[in-house]
């Protein structure tokens, strides 16, 4: 006995019922998403000329800088602008990390700082602690490969250390870094020491940032001898040619002011005997240095201030012989 199956017939009418219901829903919902696209245009519209009009005096407001003012009658709608910028905050927290980036680029290593390191941690034993160990070592030469990255990572080295002895600001720093990338493009590192050219980089960056300091005092604290020091600055200075001029004694004058506790009005007074020191020609072939130190005696002597030429011959780190014969000229008639 056969089993009965129930068929149902749709008439060509009910079929066309059915499209034409499909086809009003469709309209109906396209009609809805235009609605609501074009109130949120208005709704921006509307906004954008909120923000463009004064809640005041319902002037129009135009953009300066930072902020947005009425033209009529002055008023700052807005200000403090939201910076879109990296946040380089770290709070070294090992529980919660909420560092949002990483270090910014710094000029003053041989990757710009973007290279990664493989960390430590305590919760790591055993076999999988040797291995990383293994792969922390062949990572740290994989980003060495190369004799110039070699050097230049050594003198990088070099020259934080240099600016952080000498307290040079980062600026300098990154100058004397642009320097011996220079100085490598150029093949003048064959011969010479590497220590040398990252003593004269940062005494070139000092003379170009009008930073004081002398070719004693860089080389004091540098591994190099002035004779090095001397011979990178000239291959230096003859192959790229270095937007510096002789150095004056008015650029050392507010250090030394500053080291022997001068007045304002003694320092002011030493700066006029420099620049008169060096229109007479009196500062010709002497050491910037010496005349420096001289102008301040100087200046003390006719103010009656209490300064001495053992003081600063010691502040400019010259011989008191030296102050002497610059004092004599400057007051002789």
């Amino acid at each position: 006995m056969s089993e009965a199956r129930s068929t149902r017939t749709r008439t060509p009418r009910a079929e066309a019922d059915d499209i034409a219901t499909a086809d009003r829903a469709a309209t109906t919902d396209h009609a809805a998403t235009a609605d609501r696209a074009a109130t949120t245009d208005r709704a921006e519209t509307t906004e954008e000329n909120d923000r463009e009009t004064c809640p005041e005096c319902d002037g129009r407001t135009r953009v300066e800088g930072a902020e947005r003012v009425c033209g009529d009658c002055g008023l700052v709608v807005e200000a403090d602008r939201i910076d879109h910028g990296p946040e380089w905050r770290s709070f070294d927290d090992d529980d919660t990390n909420p560092k949002r980036t990483g270090a910014p680029m710094t000029r003053s290593r041989h990757d710009r700082g973007l290279s990664t390191e493989i960390g430590r941690s305590t919760k790591v034993k055993g076999r999988k602690r040797r291995r990383l160990a293994r792969m922390r070592t062949q990572h740290n030469r994989a980003q060495i490969s190369t004799k110039r990255d070699r050097n230049k990572v050594y003198a990088y080295t070099e020259i934080r250390r240099l600016t952080g002895v000498l307290e040079l600001p980062d600026s300098v720093r990154d100058t004397a870094c642009s320097l011996f990338d220079s100085a490598q493009e150029e093949s003048l590192l064959r011969g010479r020491s590497l220590e040398g050219f990252a003593a004269a980089c940062v005494y070139v960056a000092c003379r170009t940032a009008d930073v004081a300091r002398t070719v004693g005092e860089v080389c004091a604290e540098a591994k190099a001898t002035e004779d090095e020091h001397g011979a990178a600055f000239d291959a230096m200075n003859r192959e790229l040619g270095l937007p510096i001029a002789p150095a004056g004694p008015s650029e050392y004058l507010p250090r030394f002011a500053s080291d022997l506790g001068c007045d304002p009005a003694v320092e002011r007074r030493a700066g006029e005997l420099a620049d008169r020191a060096v229109e007479e020609g009196i500062a010709n072939g002497r050491n910037p240095v010496g005349v420096a130190a001289a102008c301040l005696y100087t200046a003390a002597r006719e103010l009656d201030a209490e300064c001495t030429q053992q003081e600063a011959a010691d502040v400019a780190d010259v011989t008191p012989v030296t102050v002497r014969r610059t004092y004599v000229d400057l007051t002789e008639e």
